[in-house]
């Protein structure tokens, strides 16, 4: 059977075809050096058929960034399973997610230290596409830990994801001066301290006080 021409094929083929391109791209040339021109022509596609997928090479490039961060995330599954508690599924994501950016020989780690700059704009622009893929990764292990009682049950466990994606995502690539993200025993005092408290509490005690004028 005749191969469809790349304008003809599914969005998501397309944008893996980019993606795999922008990689490639990025691996050999940087970020800097890296043109939208050179991906379309890579990925074989015109230029406005990149446009129509990735509106700008910040977009683009951050979505590479989190696509190869993801890949991180899939194989951190087999980890988390072992682990029956959910700050400690928490605190372990946390390094998890750090060591895509800190692994040794990683292009992501290249990419951050050689380009800092470039590499925080386009990462900065890629996390609007990683919060939701994050809270999608995490749900299972939220309503597991529902389950067994850690959150309570008033809690909307779709809001608990997005939280848990952003609070990962906040640790593991903001810096700050109040806790060691390398530091496990830091980290899970914070969990413990901060995110399993609200996650426990009832939230309806919170939403009653809503109604009450700030002013």
């Amino acid at each position: 059977m005749k191969e469809a021409p790349p304008q003809s094929r599914p969005t998501s083929t397309v944008s893996a075809r980019l993606l795999d391109a922008t990689e490639k791209l990025l691996a050999d040339k940087g970020i800097r050096a890296t043109t939208m021109q050179e991906v379309a022509e890579t990925a074989g596609v015109s230029r406005a058929w990149l446009y129509r997928h990735f509106p700008d090479k910040s977009t683009l490039i951050g979505a590479a960034l989190v696509r190869l961060n993801e890949s991180f995330w899939s194989d951190a599954v087999g980890e988390l399973d072992e682990i029956d508690d959910f700050e400690r599924q928490v605190a372990a994501g946390v390094r998890i997610g750090r060591g895509a950016y800190d692994d040794p020989g990683t292009l992501l780690l290249r990419l951050r230290t050689e380009e800092p700059d470039d590499f925080a704009a386009c990462a900065g622009a890629g996390v609007a596409g990683l919060v939701p893929d994050l809270a999608q990764f995490w749900r299972p292990y939220i309503e597991a830990a529902a389950a067994r009682g850690e959150i309570h049950p008033g809690h909307n466990l779709a809001e608990v994801s997005e939280w848990v994606a952003r609070v990962l995502i906040s640790l593991g690539t903001v810096p700050s001066e109040t806790i060691d993200p390398d530091d496990p025993d830091a980290v899970i005092r914070h969990v413990r301290r901060y995110l399993m408290p609200a996650l426990r509490a009832d939230p309806g005690d919170v939403a009653d006080g809503l109604d009450t004028p700030l002013g």
